[in-house]
């Protein structure tokens, strides 16, 4: 499988434009049950483009986004570097490069299955501060309607290692296993995304796994998905929904 670090490098704008954001829900919640006031240091990790960075910035929090792909965390610098909380750094999730006991809170969207989880956990206790939390925060897409299941099947039979890499192959128990012994919380927050054909190309083409524009494969590919498309559509527009499930808790 390719190299967990490098393959979204050549997704970068596809990313930027068409992977759905994170509700503000996820927000109060952190505040209301977590004391995440907003004079506390967040860390994200393995921050990407800064989707999950940019929520925080937005809500006045302060910032460092550690992320080990060049490409994406040079969007996310051209994307954010305008917030006066913001700061980005070359690290992973494994050796972020961040001080002990630096970070109030550690937020990772959409990245941690792509973790090596037992030095990650060791990374993350290195770096918290004693009462410090941590939030795993995925868009899982539902598969309930005829679309969605018909689009994930589409995924399924064009992509390259879809099974390997599905983030569903993350489920309760095994973020429970991250955080023992101490207890995790999954607060649920509904999401979702209206494209147009061209937006819902584009958020097949973020995923790392389906053939690139170049590749072997597209063609097929985004027949499948036009055909997808007008069988569903309505007043040239689609949505995606999504659980967006955030794991909470502590590790020391």
């Amino acid at each position: 499988m390719q190299n967990s670090k490098e393959r979204f490098s050549d997704r970068v704008e596809d990313y930027v434009k068409y992977r759905p954001g994170y509700p503000h829900d996820i927000i109060d919640f952190l505040q209301s049950e977590y004391g995440l006031s907003k004079d506390k240091l967040i860390a994200d990790i393995g921050a990407g483009t800064g989707i999950s960075t940019g929520l925080f910035l937005n809500a006045g929090y302060k910032v460092i986004a550690v992320e080990p792909n060049k490409e994406m965390r040079e969007k996310a610098i051209d994307l954010l570097g305008g917030f006066h909380g913001f700061s980005a750094i070359a690290g992973a999730a494994e050796n972020t490069g961040l001080p002990p006991e630096s970070i109030d809170a550690i937020i990772c969207g959409q990245a941690f299955h792509w973790f090596d989880v037992i030095n990650a956990k060791e990374e993350f206790k290195r770096i918290l501060k004693p009462d410090g939390i941590v939030a795993l925060i995925w868009n899982e897409r539902k598969t309930e309607s005829l679309f969605e299941k018909e689009y994930d099947a589409l995924i399924v039979r064009h992509a390259k290692d879809y099974v390997k890499v599905n983030h569903r192959n993350i489920d309760y128990e095994h973020i429970a296993a991250f955080f023992k012994p101490m207890p995790c919380h999954l607060e649920i927050f509904n999401n979702r995304q209206v494209f147009d054909y061209a937006g819902l190309e584009g958020r097949l083409l973020s995923s790392s796994y389906m053939p690139q524009r170049m590749d072997d494969g597209y063609t097929t590919m985004v027949a499948d998905l036009a055909a997808l498309y007008n069988k569903y559509q309505e007043n040239n527009s689609i949505s995606i929904y999504y659980d967006t499930k955030v794991y909470v808790g502590k590790l020391k």
